[in-house]
């Protein structure tokens, strides 16, 4: 790894950490559950040698981030303004904005909601949301999501995942990859660490509470009225999906053209739901290779 600045800063009223390195045009890098910027270990060096000012925060919530209380302060419209924010801090105009599972699940949304700030958007194993919404109408999606339903308990969801020494974290790390050389014991125990920080795993739980909460009742004032609100993305998106993911099926990578026309799908056969840890190398060539396009 290059030479990594810590440090953080307040934007849209939640104090986020983040690590940056590299000089040039600004890329955003936006970790899913249940990690923080370290899953973007691979992606650091690499764009930050090509000619990129790569910064990885924490999202709010998860690590070394203030972990505001309350399921509300984790709804889509604080989560996107988070990266508007975090893209402010640097002075930029844009930033090529990269997202994985709920980070790439924040990426699609700023990139539909602000999409002159957003150069171009990569997303990886993260669906589109309306695809999803109808993938997930199936029993086979319904059956891949179960803990989605899940952890909409009080509680119990927190203590399941942090039970006997965080072992369930573990697993999802160990047992959830197609490459055995992913996460070495050190690697896993960064991750236990992370999530083991006071209100860590309450806040990275919120987010699928919060989604529940705002997304249900649109969705039925969907049916009701036949309209929904636009998700269209018209940034150059390019998605990169490991097909061996077993929270989400290889469906949703079809018919994304109706919302986003402008969009590359690279589809990696040998990688699971942690491409970017299961072929970084690969992951990384694709990244470059389109924001220099």
């Amino acid at each position: 790894m290059p030479e990594l600045i810590h440090d953080e800063a307040v934007v849209n009223g939640v104090r986020l950490h983040y690590v940056e390195a590299g000089d040039g045009p600004l890329v955003v890098l936006l970790h899913g559950f249940p990690e923080f910027w370290y899953s973007w270990r691979d992606q650091i060096p690499a764009l930050a040698d090509a000619g990129y000012h790569v910064v990885a925060p924490d999202l709010r919530g998860y690590n070394a981030s203030e972990k505001p209380r309350g399921v509300g302060a984790y709804r889509l419209d604080e989560l996107v303004g988070d990266v508007v924010g975090l893209i402010d801090q640097f002075d930029a105009e844009e930033a090529h904005v990269v997202g994985h599972d709920w980070g790439g699940a924040i990426a699609w949304e700023v990139a539909s909601r602000h999409p002159d700030r957003v150069e171009r958007l990569a997303i990886l194993n993260a669906p589109h949301p309306d695809r999803f919404r109808d993938v997930l109408r199936t029993p086979e999606q319904l059956r891949r999501s179960w803990y989605m339903f899940f952890f909409q308990l009080p509680w119990l969801p927190e203590l399941f995942l942090s039970a006997r020494d965080y072992t369930t974290i573990e697993e999802i790390f160990r047992d959830g990859t197609e490459n055995p050389d992913a996460f070495g014991e050190s690697e896993v125990q960064r991750y236990v660490e992370a999530a083991a920080q006071p209100g860590a795993l309450t806040g990275a739980i919120n987010y699928y509470r919060a989604l529940f909460r705002e997304r249900v009742p649109q969705e039925l004032r969907t049916v009701v009225s036949g309209s929904r609100d636009d998700s269209d993305v018209s940034v150059p998106t390019l998605l990169i999906w490991g097909e061996e993911d077993t929270a989400l099926g290889i469906e949703l990578t079809e018919g994304l053209e109706r919302w986003v026309p402008d969009i590359r799908v690279e589809r990696l056969p040998d990688a699971s739901h942690w491409v970017q840890n299961d072929e970084p190398e690969r992951v990384n060539e694709l990244l470059v290779e389109f924001f220099e396009d």
